[in-house]
């Protein structure tokens, strides 16, 4: 017999955590560990014996902590089960097992502490609206991208015989030194070593120019040096240069024209696909089009998603948070990998302050993915094996492998569950947006 009493705090962060009592009865207990050491008779080897002749009190001294431990393994898991599932109980996390109590002639106790889901009542989705932005795309914003795509294709002439002016381009090169830093080393030499730049074009007064070059350079002649200092902002968007002072030793090269391509048939035919000005304006504006309506459904379902969040507060396992705080650290980590980060550079992160950093949108994740699993039930909305299948075959395509290789790893690996319940959580926001817009 099984006998168990459940506790669990009814509020605050503990309010997901249960703690039952299992007792195994000495029966159970007593054939397992005959059972477990009949293994160990036809496996022993000990000095004196034959194999598979070592008596039985022998084994109960020399094995006495092998014999325990396997009795444990082998039982504590399986009534754990049997006892949360007579509970009607879902564990969201590892039991952490105390009080273990096994002797002789008595039945196994134990103590196990979980977390579980907390009840979830999802209110208030079904009169949420969602706000419906402007997706309109103007003639000047196609103009803005025609142009952009022009500035994309300039060429440059060089000048001759004159001065720079606002409107003209720099060739040059120059040195940077942060002014009144003397020179560093370790970690800290990068953020002083001069800056060396051999061949950059500087527009003069242009929108993207540092106006200290501007007003140095306006006026220079290709050939002349310039000497002068910038002092950047706190604020500035190169962190190495934010709050510092710079001494710039500049030589101008050369001054040159901006030609932009005329705005044509021929420009448009040029992009590789578009007979015509007006082929390619009917493209752009698709185009931004798309965009605009994909940006506005994604913030709109976000807003939706935070109203949700607001409106259904309950506790949420930290055992989940816990784990999305792991999946979004390896997407990160991922991402930086693939962006030429070195392993030992990883090495030298503080993971401990990148995990903390990203608590708060794990947690928002775990419960968004809660409410709309509710949402999903009361409507519900289910995923088709073609879904699935779509799924598996856009990820065979993604990664270069065969679909029934992809889904043998997903199997294996117990993904396939994870994905139906992303997909489904998909659907469930679909529908919110769609009936709400």
């Amino acid at each position: 017999m099984t006998e168990s009493t459940t506790t669990g705090a009814a509020e605050g962060k503990n309010a997901c955590v249960r703690e039952i009592t299992v007792e195994v009865p000495a029966e159970v207990v007593t054939r397992e560990t005959e059972a477990i050491l009949q293994k160990y008779q036809k496996l022993a080897r000990l000095p004196g014996f034959r194999k598979g002749k070592v008596p039985v009190t022998v084994l109960r001294q020399r094995f006495a902590e092998e014999i325990r431990s396997d009795v444990v393994e082998q039982l504590v898991p399986r009534f754990f089960r049997q006892e949360v599932e007579k509970q009607d109980l879902l564990p969201v996390s590892q039991p952490q097992v105390t009080d273990l109590h096994l002797q002789d002639g008595d039945p196994l106790r134990f103590k196990a502490k979980f977390e579980v889901l907390p009840p979830i009542e999802v209110s208030g989705y079904q009169e949420l609206r969602a706000e419906k932005p402007d997706v309109a795309v103007s003639d000047a914003e196609v103009e803005a991208e025609l142009n952009s795509l022009r500035e994309q294709r300039a060429t440059y002439t060089e000048i001759k015989g004159t001065t720079l002016g606002d409107g003209d381009f720099a060739e040059a090169s120059f040195t940077g030194t942060p002014k009144g830093e003397a020179p560093a080393s370790g970690a800290k030499a990068e953020a002083t070593k001069p800056i060396n730049v051999d061949d950059v074009l500087v527009e003069i007064g242009g929108s993207n120019t540092v106006r200290d070059f501007s007003d140095n350079l306006r006026g220079a002649a290709a050939g002349d040096e310039r000497s002068f200092d910038v002092s950047y902002p706190t604020d500035f968007n190169d962190a190495r240069l934010a709050g510092k002072t710079v001494v710039y030793a500049v030589k101008v090269k050369a001054i040159k024209q901006k030609n932009l391509p005329e705005l044509n048939d021929e420009f448009a035919k040029a992009l590789g696909e578009f007979d015509s000005v007006e082929a390619l304006r009917a493209r752009i504006r698709e185009s931004m089009e798309h965009e605009k309506k994909h940006r506005a459904e994604h913030d709109a379902k976000e807003k939706l998603m935070d109203e949700l969040v607001r409106r259904n507060e309950f506790p949420v396992p930290e055992a989940l948070v816990e784990r999305q705080v792991d999946l979004r650290l390896e997407r990160g980590l991922r991402a930086l990998a693939a962006q030429g980060l070195r392993a030992e550079d990883m090495k030298k992160m503080d993971l401990e302050r990148l995990r903390a950093g990203q608590r708060d949108a794990a947690l928002k994740e775990v419960k968004s993915s809660l409410i709309l699993e509710k949402i999903a039930d009361a409507e519900k909305l289910e995923v088709s094996d073609a879904e699935i299948d779509k799924e598996i075959e856009a990820l065979a395509t993604q990664m270069k492998q065969t679909p029934e290789a992809i889904r043998t790893r997903l199997t294996r690996d117990g993904a396939l569950d994870r994905i139906r319940g992303r997909i489904r959580n998909e659907k469930a926001l679909e529908f919110l947006y769609s009936r709400s817009a």
